[in-house]
């Protein structure tokens, strides 16, 4: 497979990146797009999506024409990685990308709006921009929804609603995510003209990417992933917590057992959260400890192992997660450390994901340590005030011990 009818200088641009061959979600994709199809599109994390629509807007749109394409984004740090993204694949053409988020000044936004021919941005600010009347879609030929799950999930869908009303009737729509919500569907059928679903595969296949959990009480699960980290042949870790709180306990008692580690979550700054993503890419820091904000669409390099200490409600936030690892066809190992407020969401994942395969890891013996529940936020936080947080020993984590459930082992599968 090769990237047929793509532009020259574009398929120069994605040699330079080592991209010589399209992902599936791409094959499929691209000539769709390029074709002026609307097209709804959905594979796993890491398979490519925003060339999937990146590379065709590039080859759609003319320089110095205005602003030609949006492209909204759930997140800041989603935002940034796709123009990041989309500026490499256009390097040899002569297109301006700016990127638009919340949380920083407005002046060298309108700056870059007014050169660029495609603009990549959140909602909430660009609905800002809009409502100042700072900017103009009235040229929109390629409107696009990456993450469009996430979107409604946050909240956004109202202010999408608001952005598409400011668009062309004629443009193009694209709608890239993991899944088609209730909200999406009314989307589609109130503004999409004979779309085009288009779908990859959508989990990393078991060759690639082993999967584990292990059944644990509240109070364990610290040492056990202490000793996890200790043990496991890992080069990059992300660990991923279910809430803010929980991520400072976990980053604090980790250093307090020698483990240098770096944390992200949606409270801290813009530059912060950057900051410790390209610290964690360039290898200067090897475990991270995040929050949702990183399951989703950040550019995480080389990640070998994934654990889960608690589950978000939400049972497809599992799959995103796992999805941080084994990817670009190398291997990976996600475990999943449960305890009684975890079953619930665990179940859900394996009734509504019925291709993962996920085994049961012994816990055998592990040091049980101490766990300090008296934490000073780190600076970078909105408030830049310290704080104390006094929770039950080990329960941070847990609603307390009530006894082992077998919702995990029914699942189990022999390797």
């Amino acid at each position: 497979m090769s990237f047929e009818n793509v532009d020259p200088e574009i398929i120069r641009g994605l040699k330079e990146m080592g991209i010589t061959e399209p992902t599936e979600i791409q094959g499929k994709s691209i000539p769709l797009i390029l074709e002026g199809k609307e097209v709804i599109g959905g594979s796993k994390t890491g398979s490519g999506k925003t060339a999937a629509f990146g590379i065709p807007i590039i080859q759609l749109l003319q320089p110095q024409q205005g602003l030609q394409a949006l492209i909204l984004a759930p997140t800041r740090e989603l935002a940034v990685q796709i123009s990041n993204e989309m500026k490499k694949f256009s390097k040899y053409k002569q297109l301006s990308i700016a990127t638009v988020y919340g949380g920083v000044g407005y002046s060298q936004q309108l700056d870059e709006m007014d050169d660029a021919e495609i603009v990549v941005a959140t909602p909430g600010r660009m609905l800002d921009h809009l409502q100042q009347g700072n900017v103009d879609l009235s040229k929109i030929k390629i409107f696009t929804l990456d993450e469009a799950d996430k979107m409604v999930e946050m909240g956004f869908i109202e202010d999408v609603e608001k952005i598409l009303s400011q668009t062309p009737a004629n443009r193009q729509i694209l709608l890239f995510g993991a899944t088609i919500s209730y909200e999406i569907e009314q989307l589609k059928k109130r503004y999409m003209l004979n779309p085009v679903s288009v779908e990859a595969e959508r989990y990393v296949e078991e060759e690639f990417l082993k999967q584990y959990y292990c059944d644990l009480r509240p109070q364990e699960k610290f040492s056990f992933l202490v000793n996890l980290l200790k043990t496991e042949n890992s080069e990059k870790v992300i660990i991923f917590c279910s809430t803010r709180t929980t991520v400072e306990l976990i980053a604090h008692n980790l250093k307090k057992q020698g483990l240098k580690n770096a944390m992200i979550h949606g409270k801290l700054t813009q530059n912060k959260r950057l900051r410790v993503i390209d610290e964690f890419n360039n290898g200067n820091t090897t475990i991270l400890i995040a929050s949702a904000v990183a399951a989703r669409g950040l550019d995480i390099k080389d990640v070998t192992h994934v654990i889960n200490y608690d589950l978000a409600a939400d049972p497809q936030e599992y799959v995103h997660r796992v999805g941080r690892t084994a990817r670009a066809g190398e291997k990976g190992k996600a475990v999943t450390l449960l305890s009684d407020k975890d079953y619930q969401t665990f179940n859900q994942v394996l009734d509504r994901y019925h291709n993962l395969v996920i085994e049961e890891m012994a816990k055998g013996d592990f040091p049980r340590l101490g766990f300090d529940t008296r934490i000073e936020r780190q600076p970078g936080s909105f408030s830049g005030r310290n704080f104390r947080s006094r929770t039950r020993p080990y329960s941070g984590m847990g609603n307390g011990y009530r006894g082992q459930s077998s919702y995990g082992k029914r699942y189990a599968r022999s390797a």
